[in-house]
C-alpha cells in the first residue's frame, strides 16, 4: 500500500549513499511523490559538492518539499539551510552524525571531515519546522550532543531508544516508524486549524 503524501519528499542519504536495504530506500519505494539526491561520482567526501547536489535536486522540484535526511545527510541539509534559496515545508532529520567528534574505525577521520568542509556543525535555527529522531546507542553521535543540535536548530526531538545508527548494520532496513514520523513531519509544516481569539 502506497503512502499518500502531498508534498514531494526529497531523500538526503548519508555518506554511504544508496543502500538497497536501507530504510530511506524502502521508504522511497512506498511514496508517490519522491526523489533522492543522487550519489556523487567525484569528490564524494566534499561537503560543498554534496550541498550543491541537494540544491540541484530542489531546484527541479515544484511545490512543497519535505526533506528526509539520515546521518551525514542531516549535516548536508543543515549546511544547505544556512543559504536556502527556496522554502521547505518541513524536515525529518534522523540520527545526525556528529562530525565534530571522532568516528569509529572504517569511517572518515576528523581531519578528513574538517578538510572537506564538514566542521563546524551549523547551530543556527533552521528556516523550516523539523523533527530530529535520535538514538540512545548511536556510535556516531551521543544523545546529549544530538539533543543540543535539535535545540539549536529549533527542532522537535524524538528519542527512538536503542536503534544504533538506524541503518542496516543496526537492523534497520525496514524502519516501522518511518512513515509515522514522516506524517508527523508533514503535519509540522501545515498551519494550525485552530483559530486563537485575542
Amino acid at each position: 500500500m502506497r503512502c499518500a503524501i502531498e508534498p514531494t519528499v526529497v531523500i538526503v542519504p548519508g555518506l554511504r549513499d544508496h543502500v538497497p536495504d536501507h530504510w530511506q530506500t524502502r521508504l522511497a519505494q512506498d511514496l508517490d511523490r519522491v526523489c533522492t539526491v543522487p550519489p556523487l561520482e567525484h569528490d564524494k567526501l566534499d561537503l560543498p559538492a554534496r550541498v550543491a547536489a541537494l540544491d540541484r535536486v530542489l531546484t527541479e522540484v515544484d511545490g512543497p518539499v519535505v526533506l528526509v535526511a539520515h546521518s551525514a545527510g542531516v549535516m548536508i541539509t543543515v549546511h544547505w539551510a544556512q543559504r536556502a534559496g527556496r522554502d521547505i515545508h518541513s524536515a525529518l532529520l534522523a540520527t545526525p552524525a556528529d562530525v565534530e567528534k571522532p568516528f569509529p574505525p572504517g569511517y572518515p577521520t576528523s581531519e578528513e571531515l574538517n578538510r572537506h568542509g564538514w566542521q563546524p556543525i551549523p547551530r543556527r535555527r533552521l528556516p523550516f519546522p523539523s523533527i530530529v529522531a535520535a538514538s540512545t546507542t548511536d556510535p556516531l553521535a551521543s544523545l546529549r550532543r544530538v539533543a543540543g543540535m535539535a535545540e539549536a536548530w529549533g527542532s522537535r526531538l524524538v528519542d527512538l531508544g536503542d536503534v544504533g545508527h538506524l541503518n542496516p548494520a543496526s537492523g534497520f532496513g525496514h524502519w516501522g516508524r518511518a512513515r509515522e514520523l514522516l506524517r508527523e513531519t508533514v503535519d509540522l509544516g501545515r498551519p494550525s486549524a485552530a483559530v486563537q481569539e485575542v
